[in-house]
């Protein structure tokens, strides 16, 4: 589902990557690779590389390709989905860099330990990728699973944080 209040696009070139990255006046509402699930499509705003929450965007993805450890310090996020969702998405943030989680911890996160499916599918709809880090989810036994984005991205991610061996 795109946010009904979308302002502003940006196009952000990454090593994994371009990916467009949307805001509202109150935040980050979006950020995809291009080609990955879920992706709106064309978004029917403009282009404006100066809003102030894609040039923080734009900072804050360098700062997590060089390393940082909570590159989403000073960033507004404004993620438009259900509160079950809105809780999934916490979950993820709260995520540090070089750990992981699974799907069924996430939805114990979440308040709704029996919702490991709706976890999963909250996990795929993440608006904001690579920030809100939904690669850190992986299957019950330490497995890697669906990626909206790609395994391979996933893959990167991961060996970039150190979570898995080159």
């Amino acid at each position: 589902m795109t946010h009904p209040h979308l302002q502003a696009q940006s196009r952000i070139p990454t090593p994994l990557g371009t990916m467009t990255a949307a805001a509202s006046a109150a935040g980050l509402a979006g950020l995809w690779f291009d080609g990955q699930a879920h992706h709106p499509g064309p978004l029917d705003v403009p282009v404006d590389e100066q809003h102030p929450h894609l040039q923080a965007a734009a900072l804050a993805l360098a700062a997590y390709f060089d390393g940082a450890a909570t590159p989403l310090d000073g960033l507004a996020l404004d993620m438009h989905g259900t509160p079950f969702q809105q809780a999934v998405w916490r979950a993820l943030i709260a995520l540090p860099r070089g750990a992981t989680s699974t799907y069924g911890r996430i939805a114990v996160e979440a308040g709704s330990p029996a919702a490991v499916r709706a976890a999963g599918a909250a996990i795929g709809r993440n608006p904001v990728s690579v920030l809100v880090p939904c690669h850190r989810v992986l299957g019950h036994g330490g497995g890697l699973t669906g990626y909206a984005g790609g395994l391979h991205r996933k893959t990167a991610l991961l060996q970039a944080e150190g979570v898995l061996l080159a």
